[in-house]
Parts: C-alpha cells; structure tokens; sequence
C-alpha cells in the first residue's frame, strides 16, 4: 500500500472529524487527488485494504466512538479529575486519540468544545423538558426540579461540582461565561414552573431570581457536599429523593402564599 494513500485518508479523516473507517471513500479519493474509481483500482476492491495500512501506520482506522463523543467524554473526563483549567484542545485531543486540527473541525475552538460539554451535564435540558410536560401538582413539580439538580451533580464524570469550584474561585473564569450563556435558558424553564404556580395562587409572587435561588440553593449545596457527608456520616444521611422531598416540602412551606 502505497503512503500516499494513508496520508489521504488521514487528512481527510481530520478534515471530516471523524475516524477514517467513517470517512467516505470519495472523499479520501479527493485528498489523494484521484478518482474514486481509481482509488477503490488500487485498494483492489476493498477499503478493509486500507484499514489495516492505516493501523500498520500505527493509527486505530476506526470502530471507536465518533471524534464528538470522545472528546466530551475526554473534556468532562479531565475537569472533574483537574479542572477546567486543564482542559485546551491539546489535552482533549490526546485523551481522545484524535489531532486537535479535528476537534477545531468539530467543535470550532475550546469555548465550543466546552459548551457542548457543559450541555451534557448541566441540568438545563433536563429542565427544559420538565417546563415543556410540568406534573400537576406543586409538590411534584418542585420534587422533579430537585431530582433533576441531584442527577446533574452526580453524574459522573463529576462536570458539575468542578464547575462549581472554579466559579467560587475565579468569578470572571471560563465556568462564569459558561454559566452566564446557560442562565436564559435555565430560567426560562424555571420561569414557565414557577409562574404557573404563582398564577395559581400557590406561591407568593417574590421576584424570579430570588425564587429561583429559594429553590436550587438547599439542593445544590447538599449535592455539592454529600460525597463528604457520606464519607462522615454513613447509612444517618438520607437518601437522595428523601432529601429531596424533605427540601421540596421546605420550599412549598416557605414560598406558600
């Protein structure tokens, strides 16, 4: 097998951001500067040919995960071990096995990289389905909020509570401008809850980001300190949809009209 061709399918492969098992033949054809007829003459029918050169040259031609899936995973991977401040497009792209000239095709620069990454584990699309299909009732609805916040801060990797850290200790960092891209969407959805039992009566009408804060701050300090609770505490600290319940009531009481 000739090198000029696994360099193609190589740079092709970057240029698509995907594994060369992905890329489309006509396009490694492109990056050889041949026809795709010519391209599959000199394989000698089969692209497995060329799979297994690409693997000679040392390089997995595929069956992985696609380049997108990697690197969030890579990204959430190396902020809840190291930080946000660990996270640059160099790191990610050796911890997902991919050039960093693919992960700028996929995501643009690192702010892409790690907004996409924050979508996954912030609770905002969790949120934003429970404001397009709210429960009946009060206590259900501001139960499912809590539920929402304890599987967010629990998900692993630990994405939120690094987060957290590094907005209590850098308020102008890269968590800040992240959170602060996320807050319409967040409070739209808590908006559309918590209007709609305040319309109804259920709820005094206090401004928004003060009833927004009433309700998140109880869980999201709990989440946030439970992994040391429950290292000092054991089997006497409840079980999450116990304390969210409990703080689901404490809301309902101090929020009541």
């Amino acid at each position: 097998m000739d090198r000029d061709l696994v360099d193609a399918a190589l740079l092709a492969a970057e240029q698509y951001g995907k594994d060369v098992a992905d890329v489309p033949l006509s396009a490694i054809a492109a990056a050889a500067g041949i026809s795709r007829s010519t391209l599959i003459r000199r394989l000698g029918g089969s692209r497995a040919t060329l799979e297994e050169a690409v693997r000679q040259a040392g390089i997995d031609p595929g069956g992985r995960p696609p380049v997108r899936e990697r690197a969030i995973e890579a990204a959430a991977t190396l902020i809840a071990r190291d930080g946000l401040g660990a996270v640059t497009m160099e790191a990610v792209a050796a911890a997902a096995r991919c050039s960093p000239t693919s992960l700028h095709s996929v995501f643009g620069n690192r702010d892409g990289l790690l907004a996409t990454m924050f979508d996954r584990y912030v609770p905002v699309p969790d949120l934003e389905a429970l404001a397009a299909d709210p429960p009946e009732r009060i206590e259900e609805t501001v139960h499912a909020v809590y539920v929402a916040l304890a599987e967010a801060f629990a998900r692993e990797p630990r994405v939120l509570p690094a987060i957290f850290g590094d907005l209590l200790t850098r308020p102008d960092g890269t968590a800040a401008r992240m959170l602060k891209a996320n807050l319409p969407r967040m409070f739209a959805s808590l908006g559309i809850l918590l209007s709609t039992q305040i319309q109804a009566g259920r709820l005094r009408p206090l401004p928004l980001p003060l009833l927004i804060q009433l309700m998140i701050g109880p869980m999201a300090g709990h989440m946030l300190l439970r992994p040391v609770l429950q290292d000092g505490l054991g089997d006497i600290l409840p079980p999450v949809d116990e304390v969210a319940r409990a703080f689901a009531e404490a809301f309902i009481r101090a929020t009541a009209p």
